[in-house]
């Protein structure tokens, strides 16, 4: 009787094949994460973990890193102060004293003017744009460029959309309003509100509550709608202005020191960069899920939402086309990034009016007949 292979016979060796296929795949990832270098960054940041979308892209970052290259690279992120003041980021990594820190490049607009123009400018492009510049329209290189001579390598590593005008005793109904103002502005957006007679400062977000409960400032401006939520100031002022007009993004670097980028693995390398990527999309769904959520909340608990007349952003741009074609023509770095951007936006723009549909087709009818 010729042998017929059962059931058992036939699948037997396929199994085997596949168990020893597994296991030499299993073996080969244990030896590949062996072999992956193992990082343990300390990485100081300038806002507190919990902002949406300004600083919990440094806490997927840190957590997706850890868990993609089997626990081998470790940003242990620092919370403001932690290790150093918010503002001495890029101090703390050009000098070596720590490889990486997290950051609102704009901070450092006192030393380096152009970096606001990266950080958030005002009238600039939206989030969608920006990013197409920033990766394919020589907006990264640029960044590179300026920050060379500071031995950083800055990756772009969340962003999130407009930013709220910020918070005022009384509607902003006229300019003049901001004349004699002690206020909390960034960027080239406090160089347009000094232009316009106010006092500004600069404030950490974790002081701003204090500062305008007890008074020390008059006005503010931070962040988004989730964002300004969680630091609770419709607690105290019941008059949010909007639009941002003075940030229409709002981007937050992962600035590494040079010589520690240069010591990693090119396979390194490439998982944070690729990390960072993953961060900005995860700040930017982020915050469009919740800053929809939280302007709702304001206005159902009394604040009033108001929006700029047109007279009054016209006449912000006018302004702020001033100070920065002055500052242009103070540092050359600033009007190189300024005309890289302004090109791109005028071809950008002429696909984005005549490809895209007005803003009245996508808001509730009831919104957009307002």
């Amino acid at each position: 009787m010729p042998f017929i292979p059962t059931l058992a016979t036939r699948i037997r060796p396929v199994t085997l094949g596949v168990a020893a296929a597994a296991l030499l795949a299993g073996t080969a990832g244990v030896s590949s994460a062996e072999a992956q270098e193992r990082v343990r960054w300390q990485v100081p940041i300038a806002f507190p973990s919990h902002l949406v979308g300004l600083s919990t892209p440094v806490r997927y970052l840190s957590e997706t890193l850890d868990e993609v290259s089997g626990g081998n690279i470790n940003l242990r992120y620092y919370e403001p102060g932690e290790l150093i003041p918010p503002f001495e980021i890029l101090d703390a990594v050009s000098e070596g004293r720590y490889d990486a820190g997290f950051t609102w490049v704009g901070y450092d607009q006192g030393s380096i003017p152009s970096l606001p123009l990266f950080a958030g400018a005002p009238f600039g492009m939206e989030p969608p744009a920006y990013l197409a510049w920033h990766y394919f329209g020589g907006g990264a290189e640029l960044l590179e460029e300026i920050y060379e001579p500071y031995n950083v390598k800055p990756l772009l590593c969340s962003m999130i959309g407009p930013e709220a005008a910020g918070w005022f005793a009384e509607p902003l109904e006229d300019l003049e309003q901001i004349d004699g103002l002690r206020i909390r502005f960034a960027g080239i957006g406090g160089r347009v509100m000094e232009r316009l007679g106010a006092s500004v400062t600069m404030i950490p977000g974790g002081e701003l509550y204090q500062a305008m409960e007890r008074g020390t400032i008059d006005a503010m401006e931070f962040s988004a709608p989730a964002v300004d939520r969680i630091l609770g100031m419709q607690e105290i002022v019941n008059n949010y202005v909007l639009p941002g007009w003075h940030q229409t993004f709002t981007t937050a670097h992962l600035l590494i020191n040079q010589e520690s980028w240069d010591a990693l693995e090119p396979q390194t390398r490439a998982t944070i960069d690729m990390g960072c990527r993953a961060a900005t999309l995860f700040g930017y769904s982020e915050s469009e899920m919740e800053n929809p959520k939280a302007l709702r909340d304001f206005e159902e608990e009394g604040v009033n939402a108001q929006v700029l007349s047109d007279e009054i952003l016209g006449e912000l741009r006018r302004v702020t086309n001033e100070v920065q074609a002055e500052i242009a023509a103070e540092d050359e770095m600033f009007g190189r990034v300024l005309e890289s951007q302004q090109e791109f936006m005028k071809v950008h723009g002429n696909w984005h009016v005549k490809g895209h549909l007005p803003r009245s087709y996508y808001a509730p009818e009831e919104i957009g007949q307002q």
